[in-house]
């Protein structure tokens, strides 16, 4: 990954308004900083969250808390903890997408 455009800078992610976006069942909150090629992320998921697309964007996400579950739509499933995490590129050909029973909050770095 090169990081291009994104000067030195702190985040304190209590102070980021986060934004709602629904999912085919439940709801995330994002709080998000976007600079240069980066987005960066703190992800919410509520109880029951279930995505509602499939994802071919490449991600680096860390499991802060809660229980994560990712599926592949080769048919892989991944169970991720806290202080679990997943990187993987962007790939058209075999997206993913997550669900949570118990709620989940995420740090990520596409």
């Amino acid at each position: 990954m090169k990081i291009q455009d994104v000067p030195f800078g702190v985040t304190r992610w209590e102070d980021v308004e986060p934004t709602e976006h629904r999912g085919e069942e439940g709801v995330a909150l994002w709080r998000t900083f976007e600079g240069g090629n980066l987005r960066v992320r703190v992800v919410e998921y509520s109880p029951g969250y279930r995505a509602d697309h499939w994802c071919a964007r490449g991600h680096v996400l860390y499991v802060l808390s809660g229980t994560l579950v990712t599926e592949l739509k080769d048919g892989r499933v991944f169970t991720l903890t806290p202080g679990m995490s997943y990187q993987g590129e962007d790939d058209p050909e075999n997206p993913h997408r997550s669900r949570t029973e118990t709620g989940a909050t995420l740090f990520i770095v596409d």
